[in-house]
């Protein structure tokens, strides 16, 4: 085979699969890990998520939070949004459990960040709900662009929020001051920013955001979720999904 040919032929390999929908298998659980550079107890956390992050069934998101910014470290990829989200589950669950590190859970269970057994207890929790993860949400790329679509559902009109967060798969931060001066740690699916695509009230639905403005971000990967409730009272996740964009392409760039 002629290199020609060869370059021919890759690219329309990623043509094709550039253009192709990702239906991943419904995950398991959706986890929120809030943490922070500044949280002596947060290492370990961090490192177990990073474990989960090679499980597929598992979609594990770090929300770092400025909570512990006045010890002397700024803690330099939290989002002042977090610290609202983890105190806005606190009052929907109806407790007072707000702490670093926390992994809430599937958008209703809690569970301390460092605590494997834990986690996957409140995973076992969370899913008692039937509507939990119920939904499969369907990603596409092509043409530039990322396509998000949730289907219908026959049981009952919903009121739910679709959420895109750009997503960093691996970020090392060396951390200068405070509890963990000194060390540096890898943080993993480092949430970036949170767009809201739109609302869905259980009809099929389908919103679509170019490509180059996921990447932005210095993200390389990018997670959406279906919640039921709205940013101040959040509840259950109805649907999840998660895809890799550091190599996806336009399918009209692909060339011979």
């Amino acid at each position: 085979m002629s290199a020609r040919r060869y370059v021919t032929v890759a690219a329309l390999a990623t043509s094709l699969l550039a253009s192709m929908p990702v239906i991943a298998a419904e995950p398991r659980a959706v986890i929120e890990l809030f943490t922070s550079q500044g949280c002596s107890s947060c290492p370990p956390a961090d490192k177990l998520l990073g474990e989960l992050a090679k499980d597929p069934t598992l979609i594990p998101l770090t929300l770092a939070i400025d909570t512990w910014d006045y010890l002397g470290w700024r803690d330099t990829l939290a989002l002042t949004g977090h610290g609202n989200r983890q105190r806005a589950y606190s009052h929907m669950r109806g407790d007072r459990e707000v702490y670093t590190p926390q992994a809430v859970v599937n958008g209703t269970a809690q569970a301390l960040g460092s605590d494997h057994a834990a986690i996957e207890r409140a995973i076992a929790q969370s899913r008692r709900n039937s509507a939990t993860l119920s939904l499969p949400l369907t990603l596409t790329v092509a043409d530039g662009r990322l396509t998000v679509a949730a289907p219908a559902t026959k049981h009952h009109e919903a009121n739910a929020e679709v959420w895109l967060c750009p997503v960093s798969k691996s970020v090392e931060v060396a951390i200068g001051r405070g509890e963990n001066s000194g060390h540096t740690i890898t943080y993993h699916n480092v949430v970036r920013r949170w767009s809201k695509l739109g609302e869905w009230t259980g009809k099929a639905e389908s919103w679509s955001i170019p490509l180059a403005d996921l990447k932005a971000d210095g993200a390389d990967a990018v997670a959406v979720i279906l919640q039921d409730g709205n940013k101040s009272d959040p509840g259950p996740m109805l649907g999840a999904a998660m895809m890799s964009i550091d190599s996806a392409a336009p399918a009209a760039s692909a060339k011979p």
